[in-house]
Parts: structure tokens; sequence; C-alpha cells
């Protein structure tokens, strides 16, 4: 068992982040202790690891937590968590193509600019500019 401050820690999630998933739906059935402190388990951990990938990749919470419902559903769901998981794979595919494009660019600039800047220096050194 774990405290939120030592999930916390190996997540990098505030207290805060990991009482606001319990209260949206995203982290459910986190036990309690005698005390009424939170108490996670490794697999409340390896579900906060889904969500931030989720999260971290674009998925909106509110995907998240209805593909975190289908999950606590059942077998029966699994079609529809395959659906979400691939039109989310789909989406993040179509993002990657267009930062690449963006780098592509930017390191055309890097380079353009990186030559002008060698010339200049050149320049300097002989005394020219």
């Amino acid at each position: 068992m774990y405290s939120i401050q030592d999930v916390s820690k190996k997540t990098g999630l505030s207290a805060h982040t990991l009482r606001f998933y319990e209260k949206e739906g995203l982290l459910t059935h986190v036990e309690r202790s005698p005390g009424g402190f939170r108490q996670y388990t490794d697999e409340d951990l390896e579900a906060l690891g889904l969500i931030c990938c989720l999260k971290n990749t674009g998925m909106s919470l509110q995907e998240i937590t209805r593909f975190v419902a289908l999950t606590h559903e059942g077998e029966q769901t699994l079609k529809e968590r395959v659906e979400l998981l691939r039109k989310h794979r789909e989406n993040m595919i179509a993002r990657m193509a267009e930062m690449q494009k963006y780098l592509d660019k930017v390191t055309w600039k890097v380079n353009f600019f990186s030559e002008k800047l060698r010339a200049y220096e050149e320049k300097k050194q002989k005394g020219e500019g």
C-alpha cells in the first residue's frame, strides 16, 4: 500500500490531482485506512500510468473517464474500448505527422541560420564585418 505522498512522488502528480482523478471517476476504488487516509495499490499505480499516458497524448478527461467506466463494466465493453483506443491512436499519428512537418521546418531554419552565423563569424574574423 502507498500513501498519497508516496504516489505523488512516484508519479509526479500532485496530491490535489490524485484526489481530482478520484473525484472524477478516473481512479476508482481507492482504499482507505481506518483513519480515512487513502491507500493506493500497485493496481492503482498501473491505472494511473494508463491515465497519464492517455492524458499526455491528448485524450480528453471525458474520454478517459468513459474508458475507465467501460473497463469496470467488463468484457462486454472490449469492442468499444478497442475502438476508443484505435481512434485515439489515429489522432496521435496525425498529430505526430503534423509535428514532424514542424520539426523539419525548424531543423531547416537551424541549418540555414547556422550557415549564416558561420559565414558572419568567418567575415568578422577576417576583419570584414
